[in-house]
C-alpha cells in the first residue's frame, strides 16, 4: 500500500502482513472500514467493486495478478472496475492516460505495459508527450492519444473518479471499494489474498441486503 505525503511524495506502508483470518472473524474497523457516507456507484443494480490504484505503485503491481485471477470467477451480479487515483500531482498523468486509452478503446493494448514500465521499471513517463511516445510503441496513435488526454470526456471521468476517491477518504493504494460503502486494503486484512476474501464477504453481505 502506498500513502501520499503532500501532493507528490509517498511512503510505502509496512508490507509485513500476518496470516489471514477466517471469514467469521472479519471485523469492521479492523479488517475493513465502513464509510460514514456512502459514495455514488454506477453499476445499474449490480454490486460494484472498484480497485483504486496507481500505475507506479509497486504494491498495486504485486496485487495485479492476484486480483486478475480473482476477477475471472466473479458472479454475474458483481461489476468490477479499475479506478486510477491521482492522490499526488505526479500521479495525474497516469490516471489521465488510463482514461484516454479507455476512451480510445486501446486500454487492453497498453495496460500491462504501463504497469511494467512505471511500477516494474520506474521509467519517467510523467508527461503527456512521454506517455504518447510510449503508447505509440504499442500501436496506439500518439496524436489521438494526446487529443483524448486533454478532452472534455477524460476531464469529466477524472473529476468523477477523484470525487469518489475523496468521498471515500482513500489515502493509499491499492484499496478495494465495495459498493460505495466499504473500503478494504491488504494492510487491514492481512494480505492481498485476505483483502479479496474480505471483499467477497462484503459482496455477500450486500447481496443479502439487496434480497431483503
Amino acid at each position: 500500500m502506498i500513502r501520499t505525503l503532500g501532493t507528490a511524495a509517498f511512503l510505502a506502508a509496512v508490507f509485513a502482513f500476518g496470516a489471514p483470518v477466517s471469514a467469521e472473524t472479519w471485523e469492521e474497523g479492523t479488517h475493513y472500514q465502513k464509510l460514514d457516507t456512502p459514495v455514488r456507484t454506477d453499476s445499474d443494480g449490480k454490486i460494484e467493486v472498484a480497485e483504486v490504484f496507481w500505475y507506479g505503485c509497486p504494491h498495486c503491481y504485486n496485487f495485479k495478478p492476484v486480483v486478475e485471477a480473482w476477477e475471472q470467477d466473479l458472479p454475474a451480479d458483481v461489476d468490477f472496475e479499475m479506478l486510477p487515483a491521482a492522490l499526488g500531482r505526479s500521479w495525474e498523468p497516469h490516471a489521465r492516460a488510463y482514461y484516454a486509452l479507455e476512451a480510445m478503446g486501446e486500454l487492453d493494448k497498453v495496460h500491462d505495459a504501463l504497469f511494467d514500465a512505471l511500477a516494474g521499471e520506474r521509467r519517467p513517463l510523467n508527461t503527456p508527450e512521454a506517455l504518447a511516445d510510449f503508447v505509440a510503441g504499442y500501436g496506439v496513435d500518439a496524436q489521438a492519444f494526446l487529443k483524448n488526454y486533454e478532452s472534455f470526456g477524460v476531464n469529466a471521468r477524472m473529476q468523477q473518479a477523484q470525487a469518489k476517491i475523496r468521498g471515500a477518504r482513500i489515502t493509499g493504494v491499492p484499496t478495494m471499494l465495495v459498493n460505495g460503502k466499504y473500503k478494504v486494503s491488504a494492510s487491514m486484512a492481512g494480505s492481498h489474498e485476505a483483502a479479496l476474501e474480505v471483499v467477497d464477504y462484503l459482496v455477500a453481505r450486500e447481496r443479502e441486503a439487496g434480497a431483503e
